[in-house]
């Protein structure tokens, strides 16, 4: 069995997208379809003493354009911005220090399209988390054309996979039998976010996954994949954690 996860980059994402990525041998970035304006590519929350906080990238917007055509406007200094709420509100994280350099890093860099800085730090993340061993692609050097629905099917076929790892939302809209008469097995993630200590009072869910990483350090990809295993059924059980993994 060869899993193959597919989702469109996003800015320092949510816990469940790294569940995703662990899941998944390859694992596909979706960079070469439209651009959602007030989706999750170019902003994300995080927990402050006022509650949730968003950082967002400035970005230039024009119609119809692709997640990989987005340029960022770096007219202000959004970098420093974010580092700063960054190292302000997680000092009391007991792992923030640990891994600040990532961010100092990816802030220190000069960035010029939005996809290169969101795989930057999916990049690091995924490995801060312990994920390693997957085959990361971007679907725009795939080459794979077709409808919304066929387009997903030839590039599972394209990377070689016969089961394919989508989120709880594909439900609504992903025929299961349609892909299984093409020879792609659907499997959807059914995740319930974990619960684990923050700074500033009641745990807040959907945080950037920057959020698990600064206050449960080397636990981190323990409790993110906890949240995998409540309530699944057999199928779920079943689904491995990619050929390379150790669990």
């Amino acid at each position: 069995m060869t899993v193959v996860g597919i989702l469109q980059p996003g800015y320092l994402p949510w816990a469940g997208f790294f569940e995703q990525l662990h899941r998944s041998d390859v694992f596909v970035l979706y960079d070469d379809v439209q651009y959602d304006k007030n989706g999750w590519r170019n902003r994300n929350r995080i927990k402050t003493p006022d509650g949730p906080q968003w950082l967002t990238v400035p970005v230039f917007l024009k119609h119809r354009d692709m997640v990989n055509d987005i340029r960022i406007d770096n007219k202000t200094n959004w970098k420093r911005k974010h580092l700063t709420s960054l190292r302000q509100n997680y000092a009391k994280s007991p792992y923030m220090k640990e891994y600040l350099p990532i961010f100092e890093e990816g802030y220190g860099r000069d960035w010029d399209f939005l996809v290169d800085l969101d795989m930057f730090f999916i990049e690091k993340l995924a490995a801060a988390f312990g994920i390693k061993g997957r085959r990361t692609v971007r679907s725009s050097e795939l080459g794979v054309v077709g409808d919304r629905i066929m387009r997903l099917i030839n590039i599972c076929k394209a990377c070689g996979g016969d089961t394919f790892y989508e989120g709880a939302a594909g439900a609504s809209y992903i025929d299961c039998a349609f892909f299984a008469s093409r020879g792609v097995r659907v499997v959807f993630q059914n995740y319930r976010h974990p619960v684990y200590r923050q700074p500033y009072g009641e745990f807040v869910p959907y945080m950037s996954a920057v959020d698990m990483l600064f206050n449960c350090g080397p636990e981190s990809l323990v409790t993110l994949v906890s949240g995998a295993g409540q309530g699944q059924d057999e199928e779920h059980k079943n689904l491995k954690f990619g050929n390379n993994s150790q669990d």
